[in-house]
């Protein structure tokens, strides 16, 4: 006879490409957050959509003023108000589903269009201006919800029990770079300047909270060419003069990031974790011979982090490398 399945499971996850730049800078810190309370406020439209959307019953508000059915920790009320909030969307027009079918295309943006002007290429060899950004919406996980073929409604809750069970999503953005210039004149120096900026933002069904990663990074790098510089040597017991480029570099890092834990049923937020995180890096290379390259590097980083109970941290390493071509 016919297989017929009568408790199906579904379970997998799930990501696709958005944008979140309208609220990207809007502020966000350990006593303020412009996006998590519109988030909260987002709540009670949501749930009020849901009723009306899916032609409930109207059996009254509960003690937060939220309809029956459809209360604040409500995973499917929480979905779409923090996806709205935090995209920037409109919290009357937001899709109320957890998936979403058109992915957003992000971007990654080169231009050396400059290099056209001719003030520009009697100047520099090169000039570039970069910009990037991606963002993503994520499921972890998901999976049928038993429960509710039993009961449709949560027994602690009295909320109308989801399809589908979630764990957490999250939303994650970055400008990589938000802006970066690099350059190299004439006269062999080169200088690069960057800016980058991420955030990650991971809201949990379980208890409610939502933790919020905001990283900012700077670099400024220099480098300068001298040409044709000339060595004598004693390898091997004969004399020998070498001649080759000698290629200097510096790039200087800070980053910032720290890591806030915000709750929806109290107004307690918490920085768990984070660090300033200084780093110096210095490489000189020198070509020994058309296939021999040698190389000195020097690395310094520095981190203080955002709690009092991790200390300071000092890592240096420094060497020497030679490396050999054996393709020409």
């Amino acid at each position: 006879g016919e297989y017929i399945v009568q408790t199906p499971n579904t379970n997998g996850n799930f990501s696709i490409s958005t944008v979140m730049i309208s609220t990207f800078f809007n502020t966000s810190d350990e006593t303020e957050s412009m996006n998590f309370e519109t988030f909260k406020e987002n709540r009670i439209t949501i749930a009020n959509r849901l009723l009306s959307d899916r032609s409930g019953t109207d059996e009254g508000l509960d003690e937060d003023g939220f309809p029956l059915r459809y209360g604040k920790s409500s995973q499917e009320v929480l979905l779409p108000a923090f996806f709205a909030a935090y995209t920037g969307q409109d919290v009357d027009r937001v899709n109320l589903d957890a998936f979403r079918d058109i992915p957003i295309p992000n971007w990654n943006i080169k231009y050396t269009g400059l290099m056209r002007n001719q003030w520009f290429r009697k100047k520099f060899t090169r000039f570039s201006l970069s910009h990037g950004y991606r963002a993503a919406y994520s499921i972890n996980s998901f999976q049928t919800n038993l429960e509710r073929q039993n009961n449709q409604f949560d027994a602690d809750t009295g909320d109308l029990q989801p399809e589908l069970l979630i764990n957490n999503v999250v939303l994650t953005d970055q400008f990589n770079p938000l802006m970066r210039v690099d350059f190299e004149t004439k006269s062999s120096l080169s200088v690069l300047a960057e800016v980058r900026t991420d955030r990650a933002l991971s809201l949990s069904f379980d208890n409610q909270l939502m933790t919020e990663i905001n990283g900012k990074e700077y670099t400024v790098g220099l480098g300068y060419r001298f040409k044709d510089v000339q060595f004598v040597t004693n390898i091997g017991g004969e004399k020998q003069r070498l001649k080759g480029d000698l290629n200097l570099k510096a790039d200087v890092t800070l980053r910032d990031n720290i890591t806030i834990i915000r709750s929806l049923d109290i107004d307690n937020n918490q920085i768990t974790s984070g660090q300033n995180l200084l780093s110096v890096k210095f490489t000189a290379d020198y070509a020994l011979s058309k296939n021999l390259n040698a190389l000195f590097f020097y690395d310094h980083s520095f981190s203080q982090f955002a709690v009092s109970t991790a200390f300071p941290q000092t890592t240096i390493n420094t060497g020497f490398t030679l490396r050999y071509n054996f393709g020409n």
